[in-house]
């Protein structure tokens, strides 16, 4: 997967790039695995903001991804690789001997025509899944169950990817992609490899316009604002926010509060916290 950099022909395309969708193999989505969905915008259920900046954005159609790879002892060829609107990673369609088909996140070096299995017994290949007990000592995987039997959670973004370092008891030490070292029980799932479309996170969207098409408004500074809309509003031009540490709109501490609670049961299967966290 590459990058596509446009000419400076106007402002808006100056330093603006896009990926150039080189892999893609089929525009359109298979229909019986697609479906409409409710985007609230940031709305509760009586219709208040609880999440600002949400809003807009082009009509989506969502695939319905296979995250629990239920289906086991499931051999599947990958027919087509297709972009998903829902997500920066690529989506694989399977077809399977029975006729069943099924999307997955594409791995990365997964080609048109290769056998995908779902086993216990399954080959340490990429895109295969298996329980993470039978997966080898430093095999990279993706798409992996944080719970046995509920779906894969974990590394699931373009590019992701997680490791396995050890091995002992019911558990299996597995390294996430933020740093975070977690204990999973070893009947967990995963999958092997690296999610694909590792250039996700090296586009620049190059105009305000594009983040709204993505269903994200404008993001105002809380320093721009008058006293009654935010705490650092207020003030003659650029002045201080006026408090010895930041805050958010409802005066709660910001930028490097930690926000996790203390007494959260699966603390205990932290091993090492992600980078910047004790």
């Amino acid at each position: 997967m590459g990058i596509r950099y446009y000419k400076p022909y106007t402002p808006g395309t100056r330093d603006r790039s896009v990926l150039d969708f080189k892999e893609m193999t089929s525009i359109s989505p298979e229909k019986s695995l697609t479906g409409s969905f409710y985007r609230a915008n940031g709305r509760n259920n009586r219709g208040i903001i609880t999440m600002r900046h949400r809003g807009g954005g082009h009509k989506r159609l969502y695939r319905q991804i296979d995250f629990k790879r239920s289906q086991i002892n499931l051999i599947s060829k990958v027919k087509t690789i297709e972009y998903d609107p829902n997500r920066n990673a690529r989506i694989c369609l399977l077809h399977s001997k029975n006729g069943m088909k099924n999307y997955i996140l594409h791995a990365r070096g997964l080609k048109i025509g290769q056998v995908v299995q779902t086993a216990i017994n399954a080959p340490i290949l990429v895109g295969n899944c298996l329980p993470l007990q039978f997966i080898p000592l430093g095999t990279e995987v993706h798409n992996v169950e944080l719970h046995p039997g509920a779906g894969s959670q974990l590394a699931r973004a373009a590019g992701a990817v997680a490791k396995i370092i050890s091995k002992e008891g019911n558990y299996v030490s597995l390294r996430l992609p933020s740093g975070e070292v977690r204990l999973l029980l070893r009947t967990c799932w995963a999958t092997i490899g690296q999610v694909g479309n590792l250039d996700a996170n090296l586009i620049q969207r190059g105009k305000a316009g594009v983040s709204r098409w993505l269903n994200r408004r404008p993001h105002v500074r809380g320093s721009a604002m008058n006293p009654v809309d935010h705490p650092h509003g207020g003030g003659e031009g650029r002045s201080p926010i006026g408090r010895s540490h930041p805050v958010d709109a409802w005066g709660n501490p910001a930028l490097g509060k930690k926000t996790r609670k203390q007494k959260k049961q699966s603390t205990k299967y932290i091993v090492k916290r992600r980078k910047g966290f004790k």
